[in-house]
């Protein structure tokens, strides 16, 4: 949590920054007393104030306004945007997340109405500003733990700077929405971005890359990918030498601890923690102490070392009450009752019980004062929102009528000339509209039967008399987890079923579902993997329940025949700006299975390729793009070892990009 509060507050200093690159103060205000330009004054009293942002946020305050105060009266809108971005960041510091929310507004208000002047001189400084607001309030929702509108700020301020190329930008803002998906508990997404993030930050030798690494290895430790997680803190320690950072040195050593802890190997967990004092103590950082000597009575408690246990515990409740931390302070006292307990001291386990309580409570009064904050926070911005929102649309709206107007008139000076023309592409285009309507009504069509292919009563019938299975066997807990996941993918099927085009991810999750109901179905007769490109973007898409009925066949006749447990891979990848979606098994191989089956009624399965191959048509149609499938059989030695099926798609969207 720490190391995700760092990366937050770095990013959010490196947004402040204007045009001056760390400026000392002092000659700013010599060059300040020199100027007579308003203009160069507004950006030397932004920077100013930016100069001030570690160590003095009363006199970034005071700079910060009046470069507001002049930048106003000059009419500047791009020093305006600054200055409010400025005061944002002071807000941020001295953790009045209410005004900095305002200010941040402020700020994307004015920079987004720059932004629509088709004449501005300052374009990609415009936009540079107007995705330091997104970003600015993004970090602004995550610390106050609204993660879905931190993730629409930052995926707003993502948009920006992938046009603009800004790759160092980039690579925070990378990391801050990694940070938010990790928050929110989603591994597999917040990995994504961060091994983005770690890209660029290599490519271009960013000095914050052994953060990033280490924020890999926690994410690993967190899945118990234990040699992964080795690997990244190994490789993280390299990076802090080439690129010296004491705080992430010193949280990278109180993670390498965890590690040691969680794989049983306490010793070499008290020599990381060792190691993270004495860097703590080297920049005199009292967070980082009070949480390395709280993991250090950890080990010495469960060691059964009490005193030593003791000793650490009472230092790192000292430090936090020093420092005010109130969720450290209850932690300590907890673990001192817990451990006076176990020394046979009761009456000072019960003192320190107390002591608890009461941090306990102070904890609980903070959180609700937060929660009555954030609703506030979060209403006020809600209300200018809809109010921007709403002067947007009288925009646009006087727009579209100017525009019309202007059509209007081009329309009757040529009207005579070009009727004939008109009406032929009237003729032309109604043509078009019906041929695209028969299309779509066929497409809903086949939808609906694929839908019914997949939970057709033989398949429904099937997993109820699993779960009776279960039941009858005393495996209740079992059948409820099957019946859990077997609704689910209905719901899924029923839901994505409805639409033409679904994202790639949640393709991904019906299939993950899919495949966990199928491996308690034929307990656990095969293993599965689903691996995506990270070059696939986020509004890729393809149309639902697609590959089902090849992943359905491949376990149905691939491995479920097989005597020894299988494998089932599923990929999607791009190549030649095509996506390619791969549905691999390592059973008795294409042929083998057409023999067995040749005995036996298959409609079901031959309905599943016709209908798949309709689609792949209609898909060819409406992308005017190739569109097909290839089933081929894996050999080993001239041996059949599995089946490889190939979808070869073009490239759409969930939106028109």
């Amino acid at each position: 949590m720490i190391i995700a509060r760092f990366l937050i507050i770095a990013f959010l200093l490196f947004l402040s920054e204007v045009t001056a690159q760390n400026p000392v103060a002092d000659s700013l205000k010599i060059v300040l007393k020199r100027t007579a330009n308003d203009i160069d004054k507004a950006n030397l009293l932004n920077d100013i104030a930016s100069a001030y942002r570690i160590d003095n946020p009363k006199q970034m305050l005071h700079y910060a306004s009046e470069a507001l105060q002049l930048s106003k009266k000059i009419k500047f809108r791009l020093a305006e945007g600054n200055a409010y971005m400025n005061l944002g960041n002071v807000a941020i510091i001295t953790g009045d997340y209410a005004k900095a929310l305002l200010n941040f507004s402020n700020a994307q208000a004015v920079f987004e109405t720059e932004a629509e002047k088709k004449n501005s001189t300052d374009k990609e400084e415009i936009n540079n500003g107007l995705a330091r607001a997104y970003g600015s309030i993004g970090i602004v929702f995550s610390e106050q733990s609204n993660y879905a509108k931190a993730l629409q700020y930052h995926l707003k301020a993502l948009k920006i700077y992938e046009f603009g190329g800004n790759q160092e930008k980039l690579a925070r803002v990378y990391n801050n929405v990694g940070i938010v998906y990790k928050a929110q508990g989603e591994d597999f997404k917040a990995l994504e971005y961060f091994i983005k993030c770690l890209k660029i930050q290599k490519s271009i030798s960013d000095n914050t890359v052994g953060i990033t690494t280490t924020n890999i290895g926690n994410i690993y430790l967190h899945q118990k990918n234990y040699a992964k997680a080795l690997e990244y803190y190994a490789e993280a320690q390299k990076l802090f030498r080439k690129y010296p950072n004491g705080r992430g040195l010193g949280e990278l050593y109180n993670n390498m601890g965890l590690y040691y802890k969680n794989t049983n190997n306490p010793a070499k967990a008290l020599e990381s923690y060792a190691k993270a004092l004495e860097v703590f103590s080297s920049i005199e950082d009292k967070f980082g102490k009070s949480d390395t000597y709280f993991y250090i009575g950890e080990i010495h408690f469960e060691k059964g070392e009490y005193q030593k246990a003791l000793q650490h515990t009472i230092k790192s409740l000292q430090l936090a009450k020093e420092l005010e931390i109130t969720e450290q302070v209850q932690n300590a006292e907890r673990r001192l009752s817990e451990i006076y307990e176990k020394l046979g001291r009761s009456a000072e386990a019960l003192q320190h019980y107390k002591l608890y309580s009461i941090a306990k409570d102070s904890v609980s009064n903070h959180e609700s004062i937060r929660n009555t904050v954030r609703a506030e926070m979060n209403f006020e911005f809600e209300k200018k929102e809809a109010l921007q929102k709403k002067e947007q649309e009288k925009k646009e709206i006087v727009y579209v009528e100017q525009s019309k107007r202007h059509h209007q008139q081009i329309l009757f000076t040529i009207l005579l000339i070009v009727s004939l023309c008109g009406i032929g592409f009237l003729i032309y285009n109604r043509l078009q509209l019906k041929k695209n309507l028969t299309l779509q009504k066929e497409l809903a069509e086949y939808e609906q039967k694929a839908l019914h292919l997949q939970m057709n009563p033989h398949f429904v019938f099937n997993c109820l008399g699993s779960i009776s299975s279960f039941i009858v066997q005393n495996g209740t807990d079992s059948a409820i987890k099957y019946l859990s996941k077997f609704s689910k993918l209905m719901r899924l099927t029923l839901e994505y079923s409805k639409e033409s085009l679904i994202p790639i991810d949640k393709e991904i999750e019906s299939l993950q579902n899919y495949l966990e109901l199928e491996q308690l179905r034929f307990n656990k007769k095969f293993d599965f993997a689903i691996t995506k490109s990270s070059d696939i973007e986020d509004d890729m898409a393809l149309p639902p329940l697609l590959l089902q009925p090849f992943v359905e066949n491949a376990i149905i006749h691939g491995l479920i025949p097989k005597k020894e447990s299988g494998t089932i891979t599923v990929d999607f990848s791009l190549k030649d700006e095509n996506l390619i979606c791969t549905v691999a098994d390592d059973g008795i191989g294409f042929n083998r299975s057409k023999e067995l089956k040749e005995n036996s009624v298959t409609v079901h399965k031959s309905m599943a390729l016709d209908i798949t191959k309709k689609r792949l048509e209609m898909m060819e149609a409406y992308t005017a793009k190739k569109a097909k499938v290839e089933i081929n059989e894996l050999s080993e030695n001239g041996t059949a070892c599995g089946t490889k099926v190939i979808l070869n798609l073009p490239i759409q969207y969930t939106q028109n990009k």
